[in-house]
């Protein structure tokens, strides 16, 4: 009905104003009005981490042309859902993002931790042990395992196998 040639901003018209300023970024795709602080408007993310996270409204719902619903179903149902992400997004961040980012410090504090000061020493001092090893290990495989493969080895080579037909 005129939709698809328009473009994709929609916002949410409420009565206080600085709701709808926090709001309007997320609904219309532009930066958010926190991102000049940090830097540019990949700032958060700029490796990319989380590429497969960038849902917008058509990735999760699509009208094929045989069916439309009204523009202002559409519109309104774009702006609920963008709205309900943002909104839910916001509040388990509140909830998790503190408590998490501890948990995940003190696990990657620990790991590094354990990972400098006793993983890299022990596999160096391996590395350093390992020549003399290889000495002794080659000695006893030449002494002990070495005859005795090469016995069987002559034992089986006598065997011969051959198809049987029914």
């Amino acid at each position: 009905m005129g939709l698809e040639k328009e473009r994709l901003d929609s916002s949410v018209i409420m009565d206080e104003d600085e709701f709808n300023r926090s709001l309007e970024p997320i609904l219309s795709g532009k930066h958010a009005p926190y991102a000049g602080a940090a830097g540019a408007a990949g700032a958060r993310d700029p490796q990319d981490v989380n590429a497969h996270l960038k849902v917008v409204f058509e990735d999760v719902i699509a009208e094929p042309d045989s069916a439309h619903s009204f523009d202002g179903v559409w519109v309104w149902s774009h702006a609920g859902f963008e709205l309900v992400k943002f909104l839910f997004y916001r509040l388990l961040t509140a909830l998790l993002a503190v408590p998490m980012a501890f948990l995940l410090g003190l696990a990657f504090g620990l790991i590094s931790a354990v990972h400098i000061w006793l993983v890299t020493p022990c596999v160096h001092s391996l590395l350093m042990l390992l020549p003399s090893a290889q000495v002794i290990w080659r000695s006893l495989t030449d002494a002990f395992i070495s005859p005795l493969f090469s016995s069987v080895g002559k034992m089986f080579s006598s065997v011969r196998v051959s198809a049987v037909e029914y």
